[in-house]
């Protein structure tokens, strides 16, 4: 049984996504990103499709990594293998995608187009009771650092 919100893709996504060409460098996208205030830039040639860059891939890649990201251009550590949604989806179905394969982003496509851009934060400042749903994919890590149980 799919759950209906009533809300769809299009009702939630941003219209106008930050995209960038692969041959732009890290840096450059750090500073767009922080320009734009936004987490991720997709990638993207003629209003195709090429792939996503985050913020945990800058840290994960390049810091952690030692890369200058001055040097290393986004077509080094961007995300090719990008899933994507299209914009009549409901936003339920759109959640469950995101937490199945543990990702925060989609790419809105009609007609093989960038339309748009959903996030989880998108989703849920619409239908914050939906908030349930990534929860249970999450897992506590390192719990005996975390302040749970009775003594709190």
């Amino acid at each position: 049984m799919t759950i209906k919100t009533g809300y769809k893709v299009m009702d939630a996504m941003t219209r106008k996504p930050v995209t960038v060409s692969s041959d732009l460098t890290i840096i450059e996208c750090a500073n767009l990103m922080k320009e734009k205030h936004v987490g991720s830039l997709i990638i993207a040639q003629n209003n195709q499709l090429k792939g996503i860059l985050t913020e945990q891939d800058i840290v994960r890649k390049v810091v952690a990594g030692k890369l200058d990201p001055k040097k290393t251009k986004v077509s080094e550590i961007m995300v090719t293998d990008v899933m994507s949604i299209e914009p009549e989806i409901d936003i339920y179905e759109a959640l469950v995608i995101m937490r199945d394969n543990n990702i925060r982003h989609l790419p809105v496509m009609f007609k093989n187009k960038i339309t748009g851009y959903l996030t989880i934060k998108d989703i849920l400042k619409i239908e914050p009771q939906l908030f349930e749903l990534i929860v249970e994919k999450f897992e506590l890590r390192e719990e005996e650092r975390k302040p749970v149980g009775p003594e709190y």
